[in-house]
């Protein structure tokens, strides 16, 4: 008898053309293409289960999704030419990276034990950049914003930063990292959370901008998050510069 099994499977999407992962009732998502797509592969309905929501125009460069399958051989997973196969009828702009059969207990969602974003920032014109980074005038000050960021560790409650009238038990995170960087073409945002509120990541960095604008200090950082009011955070910044580049674990290997 044919057996019903979990898998995982690993994708990454350039968001500009969808609005965000979930499924919408009048607008395209991720997770309706890869829907669509996993059915004529297998033959059979699939459905998926995301490890998260992402807002729409946001970009994944990890990201992963269960969903589960009726199969006599569930060895057929293991080949390249399913991935292949997978790939040929995607659109150019999602791509799968891997599938793994899992446990039948295990949860995309509620299974991950940290996720990383990073947001992209330019400061000139560049038109490769369009779509995928944001592009801002002036150099903020990132000695200033790391200061700001490291606060964000002291804390738990992101309700200043969340999206409001949001459907959450909680608006808890333990966020393990959170900094600056600066190369070449720009800086970066990197942030590690075991798990984000809508909108989170775009608040925190609209905030920190202000730190680096000198709009405000690094201590009032502290005061906005303990107001636990949106309307006291930064404005949000444009969805085209976040990613979301990985998703922990504790049985799965990053490659």
């Amino acid at each position: 008898m044919s057996a019903i099994n979990r898998y995982f499977i690993e994708i990454s999407f350039v968001g500009t053309g969808y609005h965000g992962w979930q499924i919408q009732n009048n607008a395209i998502s991720v997770q309706e293409v890869l829907n669509n797509k996993l059915s004529v592969i297998f033959r059979q309905p699939i459905e998926t289960t995301g490890c998260g929501r992402t807002d729409a125009g946001v970009h994944a460069k990890s990201f992963f999704a269960h969903f589960d399958f009726q199969s006599n051989n569930s060895d057929e997973f293991n080949s390249e030419p399913l991935l292949r196969s997978i790939n040929a009828i995607l659109p150019k702009d999602i791509a799968a990276k891997r599938i793994l059969k899992v446990e039948d207990n295990a949860h995309a969602r509620f299974d991950a034990t940290l996720r990383t974003y990073e947001y992209h920032i330019h400061f000139n014109k560049e038109p490769f950049k369009d779509g995928f980074s944001w592009e801002l005038r002036d150099k903020p000050d990132l000695e200033l914003m790391n200061e700001a960021a490291e606060l964000l560790m002291t804390y738990t409650d992101f309700s200043c930063f969340s999206k409001s009238n949001t459907q959450v038990k909680t608006n808890n995170c333990k966020i393990a990292a959170a900094y600056w960087t600066e190369n070449a073409d720009g800086i970066i945002f990197r942030i590690s959370a075991d798990r984000f509120l809508r909108n989170m990541v775009r608040a925190i960095v609209g905030t920190l901008i202000m730190v680096g604008k000198k709009e405000i200090t690094p201590e009032i950082v502290k005061d906005i998050i303990e107001s636990k009011n949106r309307s006291n955070a930064g404005t949000s910044v444009p969805a085209c510069g976040l990613y979301l580049t990985e998703v922990k674990y504790p049985y799965i290997e990053k490659v």
